[in-house]
């Protein structure tokens, strides 16, 4: 037999052991996920993740309504895959006032939206006594939860207040804030890090920033974001260490991978594939046993592969999006009404329900 032929037949031969056992509740490896998403089928591994995410959510997929509000563009961090950020003095800055968070946080809710996620830069002039009264004020008048601040946020405000990690997390939490989004995670390598952000936090700090929010019972999402320098190995270098905290913690909801988008950014380059999209997708369902949802992005996507990731081990499509700019900024535009959602989803022969921030279902269609 042609060595080539015998060396394909042994690798088909191992990631079918490696799916079919992984399937049946085995822990998929670091060497075996980097293994399947170089060299994996992507039909094979698609169909182990659909059995995988079928035994947890047998006939539905959620989604949200909320909405973005990027209460500031003014950022030190200036990542060089963002297109969103400003420095102080752009004249495009910005800080919304409370009067107009208000406003945006009023048709939130006109528009059935249970969750608004405030994010921004980090902005060199608001300490936390400013997240502290914005946070009580939204409470006193609205009943939103407010899923905001990621771990470099958290760190950025903790450091230029002169305060803990840990004290900034208790006081934000006391003021209202419910949970953390997975928002500055990138890729957690550091060396992938210095390249795309060499002034955001570390992926050390980000793993503790997220352990000191589930220890105060402030849970959170983590993301990935797929694209720029980053190598197979590095993607799965970053679940892993996800993973690992879980384990520890069991503070993530939910695991949400996206993919970078090159337009108008410093760092430019190529957009990921929807081939290497779908398969990172279906690889992370069966990576993560022990984190419950998987998140299709049909924001950076698309609706039509969004809702192909619901045959890939997604089991929610996250937010209508009732604003979203900073995936916005990159040329980059989608939009997504309720009734599109709920089409969407029922065509894959599932039933669509409305959740909100701790996937409780809300409304069943």
């Amino acid at each position: 037999m042609d060595n080539n032929l015998k060396q394909s037949l042994n690798q088909n031969l191992n990631q079918y052991e490696i799916l079919g056992e992984v399937a049946d509740g085995r822990r998929l490896t670091d060497e075996e996920a980097v293994f399947l998403l170089k060299e994996g089928d992507l039909l094979a591994i698609g169909a182990a993740s659909d059995t995988v995410r079928r035994r947890r959510f047998p006939d539905t997929a959620t989604f949200i309504i909320d909405r973005n509000i990027n209460y500031t563009n003014i950022c030190t961090s200036k990542c060089r895959f963002c297109a969103f950020y400003r420095d102080k003095e752009d004249p495009e800055a910005y800080l919304l006032s409370n009067d107009q968070i208000f406003k945006k946080i009023e048709e939130t809710l006109t528009l059935e939206g249970t969750q608004i996620m405030l994010q921004g830069g980090l902005h060199p002039d608001l300490k936390i006594d400013y997240y502290e009264d914005l946070l009580r004020n939204i409470k006193e008048r609205y009943p939103i939860t407010i899923h905001s601040f990621g771990a470099p946020e958290v760190a950025y405000i903790a450091q230029i207040s002169d305060v803990t990690v840990d004290e900034a997390l208790r006081r934000l939490h006391e003021a209202g804030l419910d949970s953390l989004p997975g928002a500055g995670a990138e890729i957690l390598v550091d060396h992938y890090r210095q390249a795309v952000s060499p002034n955001k936090i570390s992926a050390e700090r980000w793993l503790e920033v997220m352990e000191q929010a589930h220890n105060l019972g402030i849970e959170s999402t983590a993301t990935m974001m797929m694209g720029g320098p980053d190598s197979i190995e590095d993607r799965v270098e970053h679940m892993s260490k996800v993973r690992r905290l879980q384990d520890k913690t069991g503070g993530f909801r939910a695991f949400i991978s996206w993919v970078y988008q090159p337009g108008y950014t410093e760092l430019g380059g190529k957009i990921v594939s929807t081939r290497a999209y779908l398969k990172t997708l279906a690889v992370s369902r069966l990576f993560f046993d022990n984190v419950d949802h998987i998140q299709g992005s049909w924001v950076t996507q698309g609706k039509e592969i969004g809702q192909l990731t619901l045959s890939f081990g997604a089991d929610d499509l996250g937010s209508i999006m009732i604003e979203e700019n900073v995936v916005r900024a990159t040329g980059i535009a989608y939009a997504m009404s309720k009734d599109e959602m709920v089409r969407i989803i029922q065509a894959t022969g599932k039933r669509a329900a409305r959740r909100n921030t701790v996937y409780e279902v809300i409304e069943r269609f």
